[in-house]
């Protein structure tokens, strides 16, 4: 059995809840910025008014939509 054999037959016995934090593990691994999300610390300042209203604002979708072929255009 190769390494990479070994490993879909250890992912496939990984007890149900299990799972979710094994993905993470495995995506860390793979992606530099899912280890950082990983790693991240907890966000723990408080948010400011000016932080809340612009959530608030884009939850609320106030603002214009942009077709994404626009979007392309102008970030190229």
């Amino acid at each position: 059995m190769t390494a990479r054999e070994e490993l879909h037959h250890l992912v496939d016995h990984i007890p149900e809840n299990d799972v979710r934090t094994t993905r993470k593990l495995l995506r860390a691994l793979v992606d530099p910025v899912e280890l950082a999300i990983l790693l991240a610390g907890e966000d723990d300042e408080p948010e400011s008014e000016g932080e809340r209203d612009a959530a608030e604002a884009a939850l609320a979708g106030s603002g214009a939509d942009v077709p994404f072929e626009r979007l392309r255009r102008t970030r190229r």
